[in-house]
């Protein structure tokens, strides 16, 4: 990727992005999908150029990979326009793996529910053992963001395909399965079982995994894991992204101006890890 120290000042501008993603320099077009995104320019010039990037077939890895088609999934997902749900569905095809991740990850910042029944059959794939395109031999699935996917778009008609995941031979994925599974139960009783398993991976010796388990806890706002969050042996910073997230689930939910203590105890935590 060209860095940014490459990039002339005077250049990094708007439109100036957009050329240099239409452009032929592969360096300076995956550095442009990267820096629409990261700076969230949503006009219809750079929307429509970054849809058209997630079909580029110019910048392949010597793998098989697609920077430039990672960036331009990760970007319209920052951006936020509903015309890129169909573009980002057709990339769940991709051979690359990171590029259907990035897809997945859009889809559920997109918050469009039409995606539901393609992320559905991705994991239905799992089940049955079948390959979704056949003309891709081996193709791995993003198990873990297609679970958190459909539990940020409230699929709960999918509850009994997601419990399947509970039991996965990797953690990750339970987790992830547990984190949708807390999203969308109806019951507080269930809802309780599936985030106290969270909790429990706060205390597991892989710090990767407990590093997820931060960010799946903040996702889903539990108040009652805010402790444990703070107790986690991490990084500051990811328990502070956490803890910013059960802040933020806690004032949406107030009715009164005033903070409520929920809230008040989240802050003295919050100015404890800075």
């Amino acid at each position: 990727m060209t860095n940014r120290e490459n990039q002339p000042e005077g250049q990094l501008t708007p439109t100036q992005m957009i050329k240099n993603l239409k452009g032929s320099d592969l360096g300076l077009r995956v550095y442009a999908a990267w820096w629409l995104g990261r700076f969230r320019v949503k006009t219809s010039d750079s929307i429509n150029a970054l849809i058209g990037a997630l079909e580029d077939e110019d910048d392949r890895t010597d793998a098989g990979g697609y920077p430039l088609r990672r960036n331009a999934a990760r970007a319209l997902g920052k951006l936020g326009d509903k015309k890129a749900v169909v573009p980002l569905m057709e990339a769940l095809t991709c051979t690359d793996f990171h590029v259907r991740e990035a897809a997945v990850q859009s889809l559920g910042m997109l918050g469009d529910q039409s995606c539901i029944t393609s992320l559905v059959q991705l994991l239905q794939d799992k089940i049955s053992g079948t390959n979704p395109a056949p003309e891709l031999p081996n193709l791995n699935q993003p198990y873990d963001s297609i679970l958190e996917t459909l539990g940020e778009l409230g699929a709960s008609s999918e509850l009994p395909l997601i419990s399947s995941f509970l039991n996965h031979e990797l953690l990750r994925i339970q987790f992830s399965a547990a984190r949708a599974m807390y999203q969308l139960t109806s019951s507080e009783i269930d809802a309780k079982q599936y985030a106290d398993r969270l909790i429990e991976g706060l205390s597991h010796q892989d710090l990767q995994l407990r590093r997820s388990v931060l960010l799946d806890l903040g996702a889903i706002g539990y108040f009652p894991a805010a402790k444990a969050i703070f107790n986690t042996y991490a990084e500051n910073s990811l328990k502070l992204i956490s803890m910013k997230g059960l802040l933020k689930h806690e004032i949406q939910n107030e009715n009164n101006p005033t903070l409520s203590e929920k809230s008040v105890i989240l802050m003295e935590l919050i100015d404890n890890l800075m």
